[in-house]
């Protein structure tokens, strides 16, 4: 499985920490940047994880900045991402289980290291469940 991960500034610190988390786990990762605390356009790098998923170059992405708010905007900008900011553990598996995020959405200023790794992979580990969900899905696909 292939992850794009990207962040601005604010969530640099986080992102590098996630990276390493996703090889300890030999996931093959895309660091789409930044690669420095040096202030960055969050929009530029949550576009560009989201384009990197919907490419299938893929297939899955995170997208870290203070807040996760901004990225995660930035991300669902681009018509085939479903991403969500998630705070929990249990929001991470409700977003995959429910809405088929392909892309996962966190806070570098609000999110602790430990909290993000739980919440990355309680994201990784839930399967999109369908169903009912699926015919919701389809109609944020058309929106």
């Amino acid at each position: 499985m292939k992850i794009a991960i990207a962040s601005d500034h604010g969530g640099f610190a986080l992102k590098e920490k996630i990276r390493e988390h996703l090889e300890e786990r030999l996931l093959e990762v895309i660091d789409l940047g930044t690669y420095s605390e040096e202030s960055v356009d969050y929009p530029t790098y949550g576009k560009l994880c989201g384009e990197t998923v919907v490419s299938g170059e893929a297939d899955l992405g995170i997208v870290v900045c203070g807040t996760g708010i901004g990225i995660s905007i930035a991300a669902n900008k681009v018509k085939g991402v479903r991403c969500g900011l998630c705070t929990s553990v249990e929001m991470a598996r409700l977003t995959k289980q429910h809405n088929n995020a392909n892309v996962l959405a966190l806070g570098g200023r609000t999110t602790s290291v430990n909290d993000a790794f739980e919440i990355v992979d309680a994201w990784l580990e839930a399967d999109f469940e369908g169903g009912r969900h699926q015919r919701r899905v389809d109609m944020l696909d058309n929106i």
